[in-house]
């Protein structure tokens, strides 16, 4: 593949999650190693928010600070541009505003990771603009309710591709309406997560999830109501740890303590999400300390069958960290082996604890070659180019 001029678009800086940042850095890494020319940039009226004082205002100085740090530490200094669309004269930091209309002309291809950019007249310059999409469902139901606006902003993109696999099979039973999906997967560059040991005797099965997401993108199709949470879905499976005889652990903040009572009750320990949603190697020692994941799947994901995966599950197979997490119809593509286990019932979990248990090492070293085969970020890469003709 000849060397191309990419740019990477997403929200890392304006939201400077754990999670968020691993998901964009796997793109830049990825691409990197590929022999690309990558350059992240944000460009966005969006409003950053600050996660140390959990604060959303005008100032971008932190938002520069993390992609300055992030530029250091994964290759890409004199390389990244945050640009405040909501201010007057667009301020910027990192490379000039100049350069940044000068990368949208030249670049042979833009990601719009996750499909948070919003376009611009200087952004459209471009024809090479490429559509990832992390959360299937919501935009294909909007196109067959006819959502101008969503119709519009998805036709000015180059190619449109989705971590639903499923996504324009009859597996999923959405009409598409002559949009072409193609199937793309989370990336990961799988030895930054490699772990050098096994986990302690005394290290539970954990994830990290966000409580307070009811109704951001909660949509109705066809007379029901598809839920964008994981809330109602970790309740559904809340009895999950005492049916597997062993205690889970989740790294969340649930304020209604009735919620959080029932949980407790069922075995569950909490950890406090804040210092590892803000410092991106803490969140990957979390997973990298913990026996394996157990999770489950947002409401949407699973009934539409949308053959969807967590890139954090993904991050927990590199690490060799056996992953249980609720089925969506990837089982339709991978996960047959050991070391991922699908679920629909609280006896398929303490099935799979029970596999996992018998065999630690066996379905550890599959996690592991699992992420490699599947979600190693050069192959996935490589493809999503290959295939956008880039």
């Amino acid at each position: 593949m000849r060397r191309k001029k990419i740019v990477v678009m997403g929200f890392m800086g304006s939201m400077p999650i754990a999670g968020v940042i691993w998901q964009h850095v796997h793109y830049i890494v990825g691409l990197q190693r590929l022999g690309h020319d990558v350059y992240y940039i944000e460009d966005s009226a969006r409003i950053p928010y600050n996660p140390r004082t959990f604060d959303t205002n005008n100032d971008f100085a932190y938002a520069a600070q993390v992609l300055g740090q992030l530029a250091r530490e994964f290759g890409f200094e004199r390389r990244w541009g945050f640009c405040a669309r909501y201010l007057p004269d667009y301020p910027t930091a990192g490379i000039r505003l100049t350069k940044i209309r000068q990368l949208y002309r030249e670049a042979d291809a833009i990601l719009n990771v996750c499909g948070t950019q919003e376009f611009n007249d200087d952004l459209l310059k471009s024809e090479r603009i490429l559509y990832v999409e992390s959360d299937p469902g919501v935009e294909q139901i909007k196109v067959d309710q006819r959502v101008c606006s969503t119709v519009e902003y998805l036709e000015k993109h180059h190619a449109l591709f989705t971590f639903g696999e499923n996504v324009g099979t009859n597996r999923f039973p959405v009409p598409l309406h002559k949009l072409k999906w193609i199937p793309t997967r989370q990336p990961v560059v799988t030895d930054l997560w490699k772990t050098p040991r096994g986990p302690v005797s005394t290290a539970l099965f954990t994830s990290i999830a966000n409580w307070s997401t009811s109704g951001l993108k909660d949509i109705e199709w066809r007379g029901e109501k598809y839920l964008w949470s994981k809330s109602r879905e970790f309740l559904r499976f809340v009895a999950a740890p005492k049916k597997s005889g062993e205690p889970f652990e989740l790294a969340t903040d649930i304020k209604d303590e009735k919620t959080r009572d029932k949980f407790l009750r069922n075995d569950w320990r909490f950890r406090a999400p804040h210092e590892m949603s803000v410092d991106y190697w803490e969140y990957r020692a979390y997973i990298r300390r913990s026996k394996g994941e157990f999770t489950v799947a947002k409401d949407q994901y699973v009934r539409l069958h949308t053959g969807w995966f967590s890139d954090r599950s993904a991050c927990y197979l590199a690490a060799g960290r056996p992953v249980i997490t609720q089925q969506t119809g990837f089982t339709d593509h991978y996960g047959s082996n050991g070391g991922l286990f699908a679920f629909r019932s609280l006896g398929e979990i303490a099935e799979a604890v029970r596999a996992i248990n018998a065999d630690y090492k066996k379905h550890s070293r599959a996690a592991r070659a699992l992420a490699r085969e599947v979600f190693e970020a050069e192959k996935v890469l490589r493809d999503l180019l290959q295939r956008a003709g880039i």
